[in-house]
């Protein structure tokens, strides 16, 4: 990593900071954002996630797809993690957090909303951040688009069923038109448009006019991220500020379970022997 990547943290508090502070200073601005958006999917915020992926996307030769079939064990682990822990054990936290330790400070009338959000969140596995942070870290990009387009798989199918168990309803309403729009907005349309770069970039200018694109689009795509940071904490930016506690007392539930799922996807690929590959 450069110096600019190696302080990436830094980076995502201060956009953060500015988006709250940009939301609050020009409300109409990212209100009108904000409301640029199909079935509920923002368009302009899909058009920086696309830039926030496609370096990782472009790495992709699909003829060496097959060789992701020697790391089914870690394929596993991680659809284990999102499938069978994840939605779980965000509902024990939220019933424990919110419904419990902190329902004296929170308003009764949202205490079973909160709850149902923090679920609703876990149930849904992250698509464009998997590529963002597997890039950064060198990952293998292979690897990485197996794994994302298996769990969006997953997700079409048992979002419901589980969503609906955990907050005991007996059916659910799932917005398929946004469900199908974000997967193909956020997978099929970047993967084709980064192919058709890659093929491109190959017979023009072969690997090295490639590995020379590859250094030029890393900045873009974490200029892209940092971005989209300030306009979702824009379109927040007074919620965030009206109620700070609440913001904070749910953003512990969240926490403990991305460092618990992170330490179990962890100890599960030492112990089954796979390994990332980088």
């Amino acid at each position: 990593m450069n110096r600019f990547e190696r302080y990436l943290t830094l980076w995502v508090g201060l956009c953060i900071i500015a988006g709250i502070a940009l939301g609050q200073l020009m409300p109409s601005v990212f209100g009108a954002i904000s409301a640029l958006e199909v079935a509920r999917v923002n368009l302009p915020v899909a058009a920086l996630i696309w830039l926030m992926i496609v370096p990782m996307l472009v790495k992709i030769d699909f003829a060496a797809l097959k060789e992701v079939t020697q790391h089914w064990r870690g394929i596993g682990v991680t659809l284990f993690i999102n499938w069978a822990v994840k939605p779980f054990s965000m509902a024990l936290l939220g019933w424990l957090f919110v419904g419990w330790l902190f329902r004296p400070l929170l308003p009764a009338d949202q205490i079973d909303s909160y709850i149902a959000g923090l679920i609703l969140l876990a149930a849904a596995p992250c698509t464009a951040m998997v590529f963002v942070w597997s890039n950064l870290s060198n990952g293998e990009p292979h690897f990485t688009l197996s794994q994302v387009a298996l769990n969006d798989l997953i997700m079409i199918v048992a979002f419901a069923p589980i969503v609906g168990l955990l907050l005991g309803l007996s059916a659910i309403i799932v917005p398929w038109e946004t469900l199908f729009l974000s997967v193909a907005l956020y997978i099929v349309v970047p993967v084709i448009a980064a192919q058709v770069i890659r093929r491109t970039v190959m017979v023009l200018r072969g690997e090295g006019g490639l590995r020379n694109l590859l250094a030029r689009l890393q900045p873009l795509s974490l200029l892209a991220l940092l971005a989209t940071l300030v306009l979702l904490f824009g379109f927040q930016g007074q919620q965030i500020i009206a109620q700070p506690l609440v913001i904070a007392m749910l953003a512990v539930p969240i926490l403990i379970q991305v460092y618990f799922n992170a330490g179990l996807a962890y100890v599960l690929n030492r112990f089954s022997g796979d390994r990332p590959i980088l």
